[in-house]
């Protein structure tokens, strides 16, 4: 049987894992969003990893959760299926990859503040320090940036912090009674009757002129930021 302290180490690296995944997300949307619009941005990326989450839920005959989940799964898919993307989105198109991840740098320590909340740990002051500090760096970087005042991008980043952090909080708290991979799929799916008409009615019209770059940003969203980097992020969140 692992150690507790070996079990928390192989929890750090699956979230250092997906975190490194997810650090393609912000030049993957700023890419994308050049020719596709925000709105069947999330919607697209949301409905092709929704598709391939029910593939393989129903290759591997998972059952569906329980009941008593399903309230939790919905405000998860809320916030990282449709709320985070969309605002994230709407943010790319209005400040630089590299501006937006520093923004969104502040996301581990706001997931870890909701989980606080949510599961009434108590955290050493440490952890604190290192927290209000990182958050101040960020809101510092910002203000100077825009010259004393958030820039309408910021608020949108800002904004997109907060919903993922509640989702991630909750994706985590949902691990104790399914496998992170489970997690992130039954969010996905569940959102399918949302995801699958909203791409269907803001699919781009010109989906011919747009070019190979824009539609290979959307599959690594997809593929990669909306499902499998949740493979990694929500298994080392359990531990």
């Amino acid at each position: 049987v692992s150690s507790p302290a070996s079990r928390e180490r192989l929890g750090l690296l699956l979230g250092f894992i997906g975190m490194v995944i997810f650090g393609g997300t912000l030049p993957a949307t700023r890419i994308a969003v050049a020719e596709i619009d925000p709105i069947a941005l999330t919607s697209l990326r949301t409905a092709i990893a929704g598709v391939c989450s029910l593939a393989l839920l129903l290759v591997l005959r998972r059952p569906l959760p329980p009941r008593a989940l399903w309230r939790q799964l919905v405000i998860a898919m809320l916030c990282v299926a449709v709320l985070f993307p969309l605002l994230m989105s709407m943010g790319m198109q209005r400040v630089d990859a590299s501006h937006g991840g520093v923004v969104l740098g502040v996301l581990p320590i706001a997931t870890a503040l909701v989980a606080v909340a949510i599961t009434h740990e108590r955290p050493r002051p440490l952890f604190w320090i290192a927290s209000i500090t990182g958050a101040a760096l960020v809101i510092a970087f910002s203000l100077r940036q825009g010259g004393g005042t958030f820039s309408t991008g910021d608020l949108l980043l800002f904004a997109a912090v907060v919903v993922s952090a509640i989702g991630y909080a909750f994706s985590g708290r949902l691990t104790s009674h399914m496998p992170g991979w489970e997690v992130i799929s039954w969010i996905l799916v569940i959102g399918l009757p949302l995801s699958i008409p909203a791409a269907a009615l803001t699919m781009p019209h010109d989906v011919g002129q747009i070019a190979l770059k824009p539609w290979l940003g959307l599959l690594y969203v997809a593929l990669f930021s909306q499902w499998i980097g949740f493979f990694a992020w929500n298994a080392g969140l359990a531990m």
